[in-house]
């Protein structure tokens, strides 16, 4: 059974291999908008895909900008999800024309910004619509030009690529969401989640943020910090929507309404006219999602969009929050890059 394994890990690297090879750049950039009072890093690491050939030609490139999910960060996209070997292989089979990819690392002291402008954490949305995108312009050889950048993200980077496409429409041409997350405190963020009541069961940071046993509790201060933060409240200095005094659930009205406007679905609304700026907008989620709240929400927002004549695709396809993105027969290849090759302006 070794020697088999070993021959199938070969196969698979050797399959990738036959592919032209991109380069990966890891880069830091100091961001004023990040200086905050939550002890996050203003100086985050982005990690940068070049295509082959980029570093002995002259050739101008469209991004894409891609936002990872929660716990996730902008190496791991490399090391874990090989996004690098993706992009190789779609380029040399034509799913896409050579492209620059920018990951920036949105991983906090809580695992996961939320790509939004928040007066504790700093200012995530700032730092990916302004302070990247003219960073990324002035040090590698991109086409600087809205038509030809883009912007992509999983779960929580699905629905920060959203918010970009919102607040950032005269920068970002075009947006497509994998599985994005929070669109909405809904289903199992919503007001009959236990994980409401699992956050004030638990102590620490540390217990908080070890592993996947805590996952939703941890998404929920994450999202705490970041749309009501508290600094006077420890060990989170957060408020959260929901609280329960023993079995009694307590709604925060004020807080449930900061909630409600930093989501996706509470901005919508504001931001009709910025949406119908965008040349195109996608959305998928697979129909066995692990996280209930992700379907629901995504057919809500869709439905929000046709209702206020935003033109958008919306799709549902078979698989989970994740097993369908990254491999051969998988939304990344097949679809996310494809429908930025359409899109994007190239020349």
């Amino acid at each position: 059974m070794p020697s088999l394994l070993f021959t199938l890990l070969l196969l698979g690297h050797m399959v990738y291999a036959q592919y032209p090879q991109g380069k990966v750049v890891f880069d830091h950039l100091y961001s004023a908008s990040l200086e905050n009072k939550g002890g996050e890093n203003p100086t985050r690491r982005v990690t940068i895909y070049l295509p082959a050939g980029y570093e002995k030609g002259k050739q101008r490139y469209p991004v894409i900008y891609y936002l990872h999910g929660f716990t996730w960060s902008d190496s791991m996209m490399i090391a874990r999800t090989h996004f690098d070997k993706v992009l190789d292989k779609a380029i040399a089979t034509s799913k896409i024309r050579p492209v620059i990819v920018v990951m920036p690392d949105h991983h906090t002291l809580y695992r996961g910004s939320y790509i939004t402008n928040s007066s504790f954490t700093g200012k995530w949305a700032d730092f990916t619509g302004i302070d990247l995108v003219n960073f990324i312009d002035k040090k590698y050889r991109t086409i600087p030009e809205w038509e030809s950048r883009g912007i992509s993200g999983h779960s929580m980077g699905g629905q920060g690529a959203i918010k970009m496409g919102m607040l950032f429409p005269d920068v970002f041409s075009s947006v497509y969401s994998l599985s994005p997350a929070t669109l909405a405190i809904v289903e199992d963020i919503g007001i009959k989640s236990n994980a409401f009541k699992r956050v004030q069961e638990i102590k620490s940071r540390e217990e908080l943020i070890t592993g996947w046993n805590e996952f939703l509790p941890n998404t929920l201060v994450a999202m705490g910090r970041t749309y009501s933060p508290n600094p006077n409240k420890p060990p989170f200095y957060a408020d959260l929507p929901y609280r329960y005094e023993k079995d009694s659930l307590i709604v925060e009205d004020e807080v449930l309404k900061l909630w409600n406007k930093n989501s996706v679905i509470g901005m919508v609304d504001d931001h009709v006219e910025d949406l119908k700026k965008l040349r195109a907008l996608k959305l998928d989620w697979g129909r066995n999602e692990e996280f209930t709240h992700i379907p629901v929400s995504c057919k809500i927002f869709s439905q929000m969009l046709e209702n206020r004549g935003v033109a958008h695709y919306a799709e549902e396809y078979i698989g989970s929050h994740s097993n369908k993105l990254w491999t051969d027969d998988g939304r990344a290849l097949n679809e996310m890059l494809p429908f930025f090759d359409t899109y994007l302006k190239f020349k």
